[in-house]
């Protein structure tokens, strides 16, 4: 391998601490360095150093740059300024590209480190590519890794030029579901030929857990980033304040962490929903579907969930909305069931399921059974090596 085709810079554009997107690249690492990718570099808005997967990292000498750390009120006085600037001039068309703050600073670095080439892994389908149009003004090639899309949120028009060219010259497009695939063609009006699809890591092996007991009444576990235009938990409480909803022995445990915690918690307490419990995420998967019959995701919005891949894998059938890449995993009636993102025919959906709560058990394990053909073991090799091919590509 050519000297410079051993330095990688991978571009996170995860505002979190941590997020299911960094999963991907992160697990990747090891299979990259035996690959002999022996230099990698990670930017990211905003480092924490302490977090249990950075530690990870620095432990294997993966060097950390931080982009944009927001440390003093000058610097967060000047973001909101460079921003509006950004903002007025795009409407105006004073430039058919107005890099932003972040991208300017990764350009610098980018500049300095030279890289031979790039990993751009964003959480929609748009929100890294001012990163990505920067490797490709320096002649750096790089792969984008999209790991959701959205229905209801299109590009900017100021933007959509620079957008377009950055996909159709990514060495590689990848996508964690057909329906984002879809999706971003049809918001940009292009054809991705250089687009393929990838799994995320699951954090469980396939092993159906024992079905709880059903004396108390169904459980049902909705886990998710607590984001209501996202995962739509504001559906499913507008259900569960249903009378019949009420009346059956039936309840929800949102798991999970996020900006709208209280604004959920407390439309709860307006609509005087008793049968819901909140718990933060603390990772133990079979500890959460020891105690839970099923999973329910009332989402507007997805890439294709980890969360429902790991329900299935431990043996629990799924309620959804026909959001991203769900209803590419299940079979309605079979492994699942799936309503529309509304009110009504998500309601519908779940009173298929509640109908046949006693086949949920068999359903859990068709559902393992599933998985166990179609997921492959090791997605972080399989795009470690494809990076690594397409690395050594002409």
């Amino acid at each position: 391998m050519a000297e410079n085709k051993k330095k990688l810079a991978i571009i996170t554009c995860c505002f979190d601490d941590w997020g299911g997107s960094e999963e991907l690249w992160a697990k990747s690492i090891p299979y990259l360095l035996d690959n002999g990718i022996s230099n990698i570099t990670v930017y990211k808005n905003e480092i924490n150093k302490d977090h249990p997967e950075f530690i990870k990292l620095i432990d294997r000498n993966i060097v950390l740059k931080e982009l944009w750390p927001q440390t003093s009120l000058s610097k967060s006085v000047y973001l909101k300024l460079t921003d509006l600037i950004y903002q007025f001039s795009g409407k105006l068309k004073i430039n058919r590209y107005q890099p932003n703050r972040v991208a300017n600073q990764l350009a610098k670095h980018l500049k300095k480190n030279k890289p031979g080439f790039a990993i751009i892994s964003q959480g929609i389908n748009f929100d890294g590519l001012a990163y990505a149009y920067e490797c490709l003004k320096l002649n750096i090639p790089y792969i984008i890794v999209c790991h959701k899309a959205v229905d209801f949120y299109w590009p900017a028009e100021s933007d959509r030029n620079f957008m377009r060219e950055t996909l159709l010259k990514a060495k590689k497009c990848l996508f964690v579901s057909q329906h984002n695939l879809n999706l971003t063609e049809e918001q940009f009006g292009i054809r991705l030929t250089n687009s393929d699809l990838v799994i995320n890591p699951v954090k469980v092996e396939i092993n159906p857990q024992p079905y709880p007991d059903i004396s108390k009444g169904f459980k049902l576990a909705c886990i998710g980033r607590l984001f209501v235009i996202d995962k739509g938990q504001d559906i499913l409480l507008r259900i569960l304040n249903q009378p019949k909803w009420r009346e059956r022995n039936i309840s929800v445990s949102f798991i999970g962490k996020g900006p709208d915690k209280d604004g959920i918690s407390e439309m709860a307490k307006l609509l005087n929903i008793q049968n819901i419990s909140f718990g933060g995420f603390n990772g133990d998967l079979k500890e959460i579907w020891n105690h839970h019959h099923a999973l329910i995701l009332p989402s507007r919005s997805e890439g294709l969930p980890l969360t429902i891949i790991e329900a299935m894998s431990l043996g629990r059938v799924s309620i959804v909305t026909n959001a991203g890449g769900n209803a590419e995993v299940l079979e309605e009636g079979i492994t699942g069931f799936i309503g529309e993102c509304n009110e009504k025919d998500f309601e519908e959906a779940m009173e298929r399921a509640w109908k046949k709560r006693d086949e949920w058990e068999t359903m859990g394990l068709k559902s393992a059974e599933y998985i166990s053909k179609t997921l492959p073991k090791k997605p972080e090799k399989i795009f470690a090596d494809l990076v690594t091919e397409t690395l050594n590509s002409k």
